[in-house]
């Protein structure tokens, strides 16, 4: 049933049907981010209110990346096999009941499972991602992911905005509200959501099983990209896992003014992978992108954790989302195309990584935090330094 109602692939050849695949993908993950993006300004604050402590904060936000880690390879490998649009779907249907699960949470113990949940369900981006690269060729896909990566910038954009609004008229109000756009999603998901490869490829597929993942990581090109995947990773998340509490300390921010922050964020991210992405890459080629972004994130990174001032912290806030804006297509864009046939199980692998990083960082952060607000900041910035060494060192541009 999942595979009805359309099974026509896309080609990278056929302009129209590219554009029009992409679309319904980008309102997909934009519908996605948008219920996602409401609980971030309010989940950590919403967890202290069920009486956690900050550290308990950190493990909550780290829950939903220990399950991305378990269940991204898993995403990965069932697309190869079973198609994207069947994963997509599923995930998205687990998505609107782990956000039901938020607001309808008694305990931080409840709350914690439905973050679980929606870790289990979140881990689908590599199917996404993949579903995107069987419908691109390789010139046009980092600017294809730029694309997705505005959709996420969008729901970064309302979604928090939207998050800080709701929760005035109640602590649960946003989770419901989360809940009823994922449900929204899945509609249109199902109605519109066509299955880019033919049944034939998949039945074929080569599933990337475990002595296949050390084929992988013992691949240097690979090795270099995953590798800078999970640094980069962790290095921002040592700063996603405060964020909301470090506003709150140094500057007096409720969850009103996080949310606006968020937005802030959610804009420059929009700007650079919606528009600027996809004239950068033929000009300069991933591997430019990927220096000059994780260069602009230490940067960003070191404002931030210097601020004491709200302007100064806007530009921190402005340098560092360039530098993610940059930073995360096009190192996308390279693991896919070293992937070859294997898509979807190696972008499962990277998001898997990219899982340890966010498991870390936000323990990491929060326990940081006891030394001084600004020592996971100094920490995210530090890591990127070593993500920018290791570009500079090792990553390579592909021939076209």
């Amino acid at each position: 049933m999942l595979d009805s109602p359309a099974q026509a692939p896309q080609s990278p050849a056929d302009p129209p049907s590219r554009r029009y695949a992409l679309g319904v993908i980008f309102l997909t993950v934009f519908l996605d981010l948008l219920g996602f993006g409401i609980i971030i300004p309010i989940l950590q604050l919403y967890a202290q209110e069920l009486h956690a402590t900050v550290p308990q904060t950190g493990w909550l936000m780290a829950s939903y990346s220990m399950m991305q880690l378990l269940f991204a390879p898993v995403w990965g490998r069932l697309s190869d096999r079973v198609g994207r649009r069947p994963v997509l779907l599923i995930s998205t249907f687990g998505s609107c009941a782990s956000q039901l699960g938020y607001a309808l949470s008694p305990t931080f113990g409840f709350l914690l499972a439905s973050r679980a949940l929606a870790g289990v369900c979140g881990a689908n981006i590599g199917a996404a991602q993949a579903y995107i690269a069987d419908i691109t060729d390789d010139k046009s896909r980092a600017g294809a992911m730029g694309l997705i990566g505005a959709a996420f910038g969008l729901g970064f954009v309302f979604g928090p905005f939207l998050g800080g609004e709701l929760g005035q008229y109640g602590a649960r109000v946003p989770f419901f509200v989360a809940s009823a756009l994922s449900a929204l999603n899945w509609v249109l998901a199902y109605f519109l959501l066509k299955e880019p490869r033919p049944a034939h490829l998949r039945a074929h597929a080569t599933v990337l099983t475990w002595e296949g993942l050390a084929k992988v990581v013992s691949r240097p090109d690979l090795l270099a990209l995953l590798s800078l995947f999970l640094i980069a990773t962790f290095g921002f998340a040592n700063m996603e896992g405060v964020f909301a509490i470090f506003c709150n300390v140094r500057f007096g921010f409720n969850k009103h003014d996080v949310g606006r922050l968020f937005a802030l964020i959610g804009v420059v991210i929009v700007v650079v992978q919606g528009g600027m992405i996809r004239r950068l890459v033929p000009r300069l080629g991933e591997r430019v992108l990927v220096i000059v972004g994780a260069g602009l994130m230490v940067l960003g990174l070191l404002v931030l954790a210097m601020a004491h001032s709200v302007p100064w912290l806007i530009v921190g806030l402005v340098v560092m989302a360039t530098g993610s804006g940059l930073h995360s297509p096009s190192i996308s864009s390279l693991i896919s195309r070293a992937a070859g046939q294997q898509q979807g199980s190696v972008l499962g692998v990277s998001q898997s990584l990219g899982a340890v990083g966010r498991i870390l960082g936000p323990v990491v952060g929060t326990y940081t935090f006891a030394l001084g607000p600004s020592v996971p900041l100094f920490t995210g910035a530090g890591c990127m330094a070593i993500g920018l060494l290791v570009a500079v060192a090792l990553v390579r541009q592909p021939a076209s």
